[in-house]
């Protein structure tokens, strides 16, 4: 098909990073493109996503999810446009969300392409708030910890593409409080001002802690985690009795080469029965629809919403990754990918 360009540039890991990846562990790449073969279609991509468990898949471990091999396209989650279709039920100029993330073009097996919408909910929200990120939010406080009314919940990480949709369902869901920790005062504004969060506070402010106990006097009864480190002993000291923890990320220490200690306050989880318990949103396929139907309908009222950081350029994609770690995105790290 003369329409197809002949090449696509797709971006590769060439080392495995020692401490926090640097731009030499990267390269963009040029790779032809071709025909897709049966069974699959070939997807221009539009937007992709960067998320931190993408550091974990940079080492050399077996983990839940395989690594990233070296000179290879990296993947994740992307929403693209068909250009060709060797697949039955997929059309040129349908919408798709799948997993070859990282690339302008990737031909991708018809059983792993999920058709979107595009009327229904801009492309980059399946990527965020109505994507992985949602369920893991969605999941995470209802199903792992418990969620109920009346609950007080603290969410670390709270500008996130995760954390902001935490607080939001469980002020909707009847939360008696909702606090949020995040790295600056402006994303503290925002959780505040813009997504109704109770309280917030910038944890470069001054110990977790101190923080924490003054904006919870009366303690929490859940906390999601998205951090780890001192934010977790934090939340332990915090939590009242029969508190529940979600355990979703530890963006505080991905990048550290040496172990790192844990809270040093574990004695307390025995005399307070807490109950801390990992997610991976993985387990949870089968409360899509509901998560769906839920979540739409907050979004369309408008009672939830969403941030999201857009970065411009394929070319641009490990410079979003490296800034992601660094906390310079508010809600979902995108990369638009434009040629």
């Amino acid at each position: 098909m003369s329409a197809l360009p002949a090449s696509s540039r797709e971006w590769h890991l060439v080392s495995r990073p020692h401490g926090w990846p640097v731009p030499a562990d990267f390269a963009l790449r040029e790779t032809p493109v071709a025909e897709p073969a049966e069974g699959r279609v070939l997807v221009r991509n539009l937007h992709f996503s960067v998320d931190p468990y993408m550091r974990g898949r940079m080492n050399d471990t077996k983990s839940y999810i395989p690594p990233f091999q070296l000179d290879r396209p990296m993947d994740g989650g992307a929403v693209g446009e068909v250009v060709a279709s060797n697949a039955e039920g997929f059309a040129v100029g349908d919408h798709v969300l799948h997993g070859l993330g990282w690339r302008e073009y990737a031909e991708v097996p018809a059983q792993h392409a999920t058709k979107v919408d595009p009327e229904l909910a801009p492309l980059s929200t399946y990527l965020g708030v109505l994507g992985m990120p949602g369920l893991t939010a969605y999941a995470g406080l209802f199903e792992v910890a418990s969620f109920k009314e009346g609950d007080a919940v603290f969410v670390s990480g709270a500008a996130g593409a995760v954390g902001s949709q935490v607080g939001q369902m469980a002020k909707l869901r009847g939360a008696s409080r909702v606090i949020g920790s995040a790295g600056s005062d402006e994303k503290v504004t925002w959780l505040v001002e813009e997504l109704g969060f109770d309280a917030a506070f910038n944890y470069k402010n001054g110990p977790v802690a101190e923080q924490l106990r003054a904006a919870a006097p009366d303690g929490i009864d859940v906390y999601f985690d998205n951090v780890g480190g001192d934010h977790l002993e934090a939340a332990i000291s915090s939590l009242n009795v029969h508190g529940r923890a979600t355990l979703c990320g530890m963006i505080a220490q991905y990048n550290d080469t040496e172990p790192v200690p844990g809270p040093r306050n574990m004695a307390m989880i025995i005399g307070k029965r807490l109950r801390l318990q990992g997610i991976l949103v993985g387990d949870h396929y089968g409360l899509q629809p509901q998560f769906v139907q839920e979540v739409g309908g907050w979004l369309r009222s408008g009672e939830l919403k969403y941030g999201e950081t857009a970065v411009e350029g394929i070319e641009n994609g490990v410079d979003a990754f490296l800034g992601l770690l660094r906390g310079e995105n508010t809600g979902k790290m995108i990369v638009s990918v434009t040629r």
